[in-house]
């Protein structure tokens, strides 16, 4: 890929994330506050990803369900529109795309980037073909294609295809493009919020090992 274009896409993500988190950092701490007090657990969620190159990294959230959900249910990245895992304040933040944005520090600290394919779990790339694999070609993004086309909405195989047709296809203009169309998206339509039933994937489930609760 032209290491121009690269550069000028890692400013990008530098310049836009640092100033985000200055504007954000006061109702950051609202929301920190709001997530403590409404129940038992930690702020943030933090879990295991696989990025550029297959590397691993952790991905930050707020924390939107309950201590120990992955005890109660499914794993955590199989949410239904009516889980009882949820919490109040959880579901606010998962409605309106706020327990994202953590993933600002991912894309200042470089492990992420604006725009990219969306954060892999190990698991799923075990069962990933040459071709899938090609969505670890490029950093993972807070916003991705598969999210402007339907996020959750989608099987998980129609995810993984608009990942790799991003990696093929990718632009600034195109990441300009997903990033106007995701503040409507997300503010607007929020299409695909939850797990629709029968559209998760063709992958088994992970070992409960591979899970982090967020308190380490």
């Amino acid at each position: 890929m032209p290491i121009a274009r690269l550069a000028v896409k890692r400013g990008s993500d530098l310049a836009v994330s640092l100033v985000s988190l200055a504007f954000l950092a006061t109702p950051f701490l609202i929301v920190a506050l709001a997530v403590k007090l409404d129940s038992k657990g930690p702020i943030f969620f933090r879990q295991e990803r696989v990025g550029k190159g297959g590397e691993p990294f952790r991905i930050w959230k707020f924390r939107t369900m309950v201590e120990g959900a992955d005890r109660q249910g499914p794993a955590y990245d199989v949410v239904a529109r009516r889980d009882s895992r949820v919490t109040r304040v959880g579901r606010f933040l998962r409605n309106s795309g706020i327990d994202e944005l953590p993933q600002l520090l991912n894309v200042f600290w470089g492990t992420m980037s604006l725009v990219g394919p969306r954060p892999t779990i190990a698991y799923e790339v075990a069962h990933y073909d040459r071709i899938q694999r090609r969505k670890l070609l490029m950093k993972p993004g807070l916003t991705s294609l598969a999210i402007v086309s339907g996020r959750n909405a989608l099987p998980l195989h129609e995810r993984i295809r608009l990942d790799v047709l991003y990696v093929n296809h990718w632009s600034l203009w195109l990441d300009l493009k997903i990033l106007l169309k995701t503040l409507w998206v997300v503010l607007v339509t929020r299409k695909g919020v939850y797990e629709d039933e029968d559209v998760r994937s063709f992958f088994e489930e992970p070992p409960v090992d591979t899970q982090d609760d967020g308190r380490s």
